[in-house]
């Protein structure tokens, strides 16, 4: 009888990978990925038995840690039951899990529409303001993901808007960052004020009457984990009265204990109309997402037919896992946790790097939610490129560190159940590549 290896496992897995999968944001011939074989917590490992620190939490989305062991059984027992029924019926699960999230968001939301992901919970929520408002274009930043899908790749601000501009009626303008301020502010106060100013030039340039929505992610998180300075977020929500436009909120990332509370913004004096959500809503055990729906917004739709669906809406095994995931990160202080050890272990530990380390310009964040912005001048602020972060990431991982690259950063974003013991693994590994990139 023939056994087949680790190491064969792993480069069967490559060939395979290698010959029929085709992957995302990627030219195909270069490509060598790493090989995933199982995980636990904040650990994932090959085939081989290499063991790496996983802080990328994938795509900032494993929130909860892989394969916790109360939304597995949650799927399971789910699948035992019913593994899948229409969205036009009621399932007792698909209601369970909406009333968590609607009890998370508080007032004034009080319904769920479930979708497949974070993108189509973009193109829905844009949907929801347009037909609630009766207008048509989107206010939306620079510095922002929504996702790959219509609607939602063109909010988007970064380079992947520009090869899909598809969808009609999207505008950018800049939001606040003040390392790299548009504004030439000198303070967090000086960087809201003058950013507000600029949106409502903005929607006043481009006519109040004809914008439904402004679109803007609670903390930007793939543009480089940008915090609000105070006020900010507040006064995009007093732009959006003033004008009778919808806020809509997106939490994909920054949602369910990724910044140290349920939804990221609950620190910062606001309520939108509309919540986008994803990810670690259930830590992307099973696809799905998903729009948080205020009452007015809600009630728009009471005798007038909402015009979209999905087949998969409020899946029997998504909706499982959302039960799953949230009753364990309540009852284990999971949130808490991800607070704590973001202001005691990450914070302080990624300070001291940026004393030590000239490749380090700034260091941000809050909660498991952290990034490292490398600069090849202090002075200039100018960014290293692109070859370092290749360079930096490469000694990453042959460190055991699985790293989140994102133009010239690194982000530190761990699983919410790290421990303060991987933490300071974590930094260890971090403070010897930054000096071998910066020997080298």
């Amino acid at each position: 009888m023939t056994t087949t290896s680790a190491t064969d496992l792993d480069e069967t897995t490559k060939q395979l990978d290698r010959e029929y999968v085709f992957h995302s944001w990627s030219a195909q011939a270069s490509l060598d990925p790493m090989v995933i074989a199982g995980g636990d917590g904040t650990v994932v490992w090959d085939h081989a038995g290499n063991r790496y620190l996983d802080f990328s939490s994938q795509l900032v989305n494993v929130n909860i840690g892989h394969q916790h062991p109360a939304v597995v059984r949650a799927i399971q027992e789910q699948a035992a039951v019913l593994s899948t029924i229409g969205p036009a019926t009621a399932n007792l699960t698909r209601g369970q899990a909406a009333e968590r999230i609607v009890a998370r968001a508080g007032a004034p939301f009080s319904k769920v529409f479930f979708t497949n992901g974070g993108a189509d919970a973009i193109e829905n929520a844009i949907r929801m303001a347009r037909l609630h408002t009766g207008r048509d274009k989107v206010l939306s930043t620079y510095r922002s993901y929504h996702g790959n899908t219509g609607a939602a790749i063109v909010s988007t601000g970064d380079w992947r808007r520009i090869p899909n501009e598809y969808a009609r009626g999207h505008v950018h303008f800049f939001g606040p960052y003040l390392y790299r301020s548009e504004f030439w502010s000198d303070s967090p106060e000086q960087e809201s004020e003058r950013a507000l100013h600029h949106l409502e030039r903005v929607i006043q340039s481009e006519g109040p009457s004809g914008i439904a929505a402004i679109l803007l992610e609670s903390v930007p998180g793939t543009a480089g984990i940008l915090i609000p300075p105070p006020g900010y977020l507040a006064g995009v929500r007093a732009l959006a009265d003033k004008y009778g436009i919808v806020l809509i909120l997106d939490e994909v990332m920054a949602g369910f204990g990724r910044t140290g509370r349920w939804f990221a913004f609950q620190g910062h004096d606001v309520v939108p109309d509309l919540i986008a959500f994803a990810k670690g809503v259930n830590s992307g055990y099973v696809p799905v997402g998903g729009v948080a729906i205020s009452e007015e917004i809600s009630a728009t739709f009471d005798e007038r037919v909402f015009p979209g669906g999905l087949t998969y809406s409020g899946h029997p095994l998504a909706a499982a896992s959302i039960i799953g995931a949230l009753d364990a990160m309540e009852s284990e202080g999971i949130v808490d946790n991800a607070r704590r050890v973001g202001a005691d272990a990450i914070g302080p530990a990624l300070a001291e790097l940026q004393e030590r380390h000239p490749l380090v310009g700034e260091v941000r964040g809050e909660g498991v939610f952290w990034a490292i912005e490398l600069v090849a001048d202090r002075a200039t602020r100018e960014p290293v490129a692109a070859g370092v972060i290749g360079q930096l990431k490469k000694e990453l991982v042959t460190r055991g560190l699985l790293p989140f690259a994102a133009d010239n950063r690194i982000h530190v974003v761990p699983p919410c159940v790290v421990t303060d013991d991987q933490v300071a693994q974590a930094m260890e590994i971090y403070d010897e590549a930054l000096t071998a990139v910066e020997r080298a």
